[in-house]
């Protein structure tokens, strides 16, 4: 089947690249709100069910877009913001390295291997001065740009967040006829196997969206429980600044890091190795048990695609992107499975393989 450039396919090419060129900045959003709705669909079904007669679709999906984007978002901006103050204490503790006084834990300087070159940092970090502290550059000009880049990168993710906020409310209003356009668009493209296609992508997103929520409040509950038995200070706010980080693969074993670091630097010697071990265990249990058990059934894949999955997505398209990776390649297995080729001629409709 040879396709042939017309003047209209060519025209109506040109306006897709177009269009798709002045919204690029924004796909993050697109994306965002999309994964939240697909994943979030059975909830507002079951939610708008139960709304009164006199909330309209407008009302319903405004309410439940609030709820939803409390959910979401308290966790995370908790977790950063906690982060930050921790951080913030650290580096506190680390200059007051300048004082002499300040005693270094013995048991740490004895340790094997690793405590002769702890102690070697420790006497860099005692002279006056070795610690550096982050501030802003005192050069006018400097300070200028610096507040006009830190000024951007606010207001692109503040806008970044407001517009998947607006496009989520969207979604749950239209989404209904949303997802038929698309399905019957879908269809006329690639033929009958187009539902099938739309079927693995909503399971996907959904173990996948499930899976990051099961291991965020596991590692909580795990950690907070396994803080407190070894006698962590402030036990269950790092528990929950690592379940919230805990979401993005390997994000939670540098919460795990900079409270053994927090703990050293104020001188809680005694439960460090034990807070970081039990820690690195629990976040372990996570992504290797708990995220494969969830994710399985809806994406088929083993764990290291789920896991290179995520990774990859996240670099290339931020927080979305810890879905759409998954979602992906659970795509691109199901293609691959297909026989004949996904997008042949024959589109005649192609049954499961357990009913050949």
């Amino acid at each position: 089947m040879t396709l042939q450039l017309t003047p209209a396919r060519i025209l109506a090419a040109t306006i897709v690249a177009l269009s798709f060129w002045i919204v690029h900045g924004l796909v993050e959003a697109v994306l965002a709100a999309g994964v939240t709705a697909i994943a979030s669909w059975p909830l507002y079904a079951a939610y708008r069910i139960r709304l009164p007669r006199g909330v309209g679709p407008s009302g319903g999906a405004a309410i439940f877009t609030f709820a939803i984007t409390l959910f979401v978002l308290a966790p995370m901006v908790f977790a950063c913001w906690a982060l930050l103050g921790e951080t913030q204490t650290l580096l506190q503790g680390l200059a007051a390295a300048d004082d002499a006084s300040r005693g270094w834990p013995s048991w740490l300087a004895a340790a094997p291997i690793v405590g002769p070159w702890l102690a070697a940092r420790r006497q860099q970090l005692v002279s006056p001065g070795a610690v550096p502290m982050p501030t802003p550059p005192a050069d006018p000009g400097a300070l200028l740009d610096w507040a006009q880049t830190l000024g951007q990168f606010t207001l692109r993710h503040a806008l970044i967040v407001a517009f998947t906020i607006l496009l989520l409310g969207f979604f749950y209003q239209e989404g209904a006829l949303l997802a038929r356009e698309l399905s019957g668009a879908l269809r006329r493209a690639i033929g009958e196997r187009a539902q099938r296609y739309v079927a693995v992508i909503t399971r996907a997103v959904r173990a996948s969206v499930n899976s990051m929520l099961a291991v965020g409040i596991f590692d909580t509950v795990a950690l907070a429980l396994a803080y407190t038995l070894a006698g962590t200070p402030r036990a269950w706010a790092w528990a929950a600044i690592t379940g919230a980080l805990a979401a993005v693969p390997f994000l939670g074993y540098g919460a795990v890091a900079a409270m053994g670091l927090q703990m050293v630097s104020t001188g809680v010697a005694a439960p460090v190795a034990l807070s970081m071990v039990l820690g690195c265990a629990v976040l372990l249990a996570g992504d290797k048990v708990v995220r494969p058990v969830v994710a399985g059934g809806g994406m088929r894949l083993h764990f290291v695609w789920v896991l290179m999955g995520c990774i990859g997505g996240f670099e290339v398209l931020g927080l979305a992107g810890l879905v759409i990776g998954p979602v992906m390649l659970s795509l691109a297995r199901e293609l691959w499975e297909q026989e004949p080729a996904p997008f042949s001629s024959d589109r005649r409709p192609s049954l499961p393989p357990a009913d050949r």
